[in-house]
């Protein structure tokens, strides 16, 4: 067996650490996604306007730009597990938000915890990377790379899951302290990964030197199209995944929720089945083929483009975002594997969090593209519109830029 995951269950043999981290990660995602699953809800329930749906979308991924600034600079002074362990504290506190959202009514302080949930995704992003760099061998990077995915994708995957066979049954209130409760848990196996951490190469955490800045013209190719294909992702997904709850609402303008928070956990499914299709030894051509990028992207949009007209077929629908999102995640997986492939230990915090910001950018500009050519065209008509271009421009990048 040579799939990612077959890859993953070697580290985890072989790391105490990682198996320990791996722990803190999913169960705090499992809290987080029912946090989000109480956002969504209430959003849906207080019959939140569409075009502020679509905007949500942009708090939950901006704030991540200033996160990764901080993280990078941090992981200079700081051990990446010390890093984590502040997001996650800082996590902890978020939750006073939903918890005056639910006595106030608040639909800014909703929108609050997906902008710290942004905030703190971006600080961690460059620590959790420069740990895999540190702590993995380089034939083990593949582990990594299905270690993201699983983590990305069990945030909704697991907590979603859960949360939408809980959230009509018991109060959002008592949702949000199984999330108290993962994020005290997180802290402590954070406490156990450091102190069972161990570099192949020695410990690592204290750089003797600054590490040097990169800069676009010094880059190869190869590293150029690393930093790039998650912004091009970003771009073709965005609008589509910043439109789901007004799809929602459109499909089915009675039970806008009963129908958004499936399709929520289609997409999460997808997120966790695509990478797990990839073969770790192929990895390297994968990022540097420009046949493989654009035809998921085109199976992302043409999934995503026959939901407008499942009215009535919530399997089908589902069936759909599921597809299109074992297409997207697969783009992810290659993305993150190649900018752990192609940069150095001393660079990879900063390479990891310029990836970070781009995407972030680039997603909110197509977001925010998308919220204005939906008050004109509807959520169909944006999506059409505006993934279509972002394909194209995706398209002429990968030329550009192919190895």
């Amino acid at each position: 067996m040579n799939t990612l995951l077959y890859a993953l269950f070697g580290a985890l043999r072989h790391h105490r650490w990682l198996r320990w981290l791996s722990c803190a990660f999913i169960f705090t995602s499992l809290g987080n996604g029912l946090t989000q699953v109480v956002i969504l809800g209430l959003l849906l329930d207080w019959n939140t306007p569409g075009s502020l749906l679509t905007l949500a979308w942009l708090f939950a991924t901006l704030p991540g730009f200033a996160g990764s600034l901080l993280g990078e600079k941090l992981c200079q002074r700081f051990s990446p597990f010390a890093v984590l362990i502040v997001a996650e504290m800082a996590g902890l506190l978020a939750l006073l938000f939903p918890l005056a959202a639910l006595h106030f009514h608040s639909v800014s302080a909703l929108l609050m915890v997906q902008t710290m949930e942004a905030l703190l995704g971006g600080m961690s992003w460059p620590a959790l990377t420069l740990l895999f760099k540190r702590g993995l061998t380089q034939a083990e990077l593949p582990a990594a790379t299905c270690l993201e995915n699983i983590i990305f994708a069990s945030q909704v995957l697991l907590g979603t899951g859960v949360g939408v066979m809980l959230y009509q049954e018991v109060s959002p209130k008592v949702l949000l302290a199984f999330d108290a409760a993962s994020f005290a848990g997180s802290l402590l196996m954070l406490r156990l990964a450091g102190g069972a951490f161990a570099a192949p190469h020695g410990n690592a955490f204290a750089e003797s030197t600054p590490p040097p800045a990169l800069r676009w013209r010094t880059l190869k190719p190869a590293q150029k199209r690393a930093l790039l294909m998650l912004p091009a992702l970003a771009a073709v997904g965005a609008p589509a995944m910043s439109l789901l709850p007004a799809l929602a609402q459109q499909i089915s303008p009675s039970d806008a929720t009963g129908l958004a928070l499936p399709l929520l956990f289609a997409r999460s499914m997808g997120q966790l089945c695509g990478p797990l299709l990839l073969k770790k030894e192929q990895l390297p051509r994968y990022a540097s083929q420009n046949r493989l990028l654009l035809s998921c992207l085109s199976i992302f949009l043409l999934a995503y483009g026959v939901v407008p007209f499942l009215t009535g077929l919530q399997t089908l629908a589902s069936g759909m975002i599921f597809i299109a999102h074992v297409a997207s995640n697969i783009v992810f997986a290659v993305g993150t594997f190649g900018i752990l492939h192609h940069f150095q230990t001393a660079s990879i915090a900063e390479a990891s969090g310029k990836a970070w910001r781009w995407q972030t950018v680039s997603g909110a500009c197509f977001t925010c593209i998308t919220a204005l050519v939906s008050a004109r065209l509807g959520a169909t008509g944006a999506f059409y519109t505006v993934s279509g271009c972002a394909l194209v421009l995706v398209a002429i990048l990968a030329l550009r830029y192919q190895k």
